[in-house]
């Protein structure tokens, strides 16, 4: 099934710079219809006001809501558990990696990462486009 690039993708961060750099390489991955937050409770917000979006890609670390506090709170949502959702974070370390596979993480990248890495990404969780 091929990714529908119309559909809405939400990025969520608390640094407008890295939701700058987000909404450029989704851009140039042909995603357009990019919504922002700038943290997860704004997140859950438009989500819950909107309706479900494609693909929510968020961070971890945020302030008042954290991305992991997101990602619980997206799936214990009967309206939005199904959306695919892609944590990026600063750290590797393994319990955090564990602890976002645990609340149903679908994918997870780590900063920096580059247009390549983040098609790989949105490919292994949407599908090919």
């Amino acid at each position: 099934m091929a990714v529908d690039k119309e559909m809405k993708v939400l990025i969520v961060d608390d640094y407008k710079t890295m939701l700058r750099i987000l909404r450029n390489l989704l851009k140039q991955l042909g995603f357009l219809n990019v919504d922002e937050a700038s943290d997860g409770s704004e997140a859950l917000d438009i989500l819950r006001k909107e309706g479900p979006h494609g693909l929510v890609i968020s961070d971890w670390n945020m302030e008042p809501m954290t991305g992991l506090q997101l990602l619980r709170e997206v799936r214990n949502d009967d309206q939005l558990k199904a959306t695919p959702f892609i944590m990026v974070t600063a750290e590797s370390k393994s319990e955090n990696v564990i602890a976002a596979k645990e609340a149903g993480v679908s994918n997870y990248i780590v900063k920096p990462f580059n247009a390549a890495t983040l098609k790989s990404k949105i490919v292994s969780v949407l599908g090919d486009f």
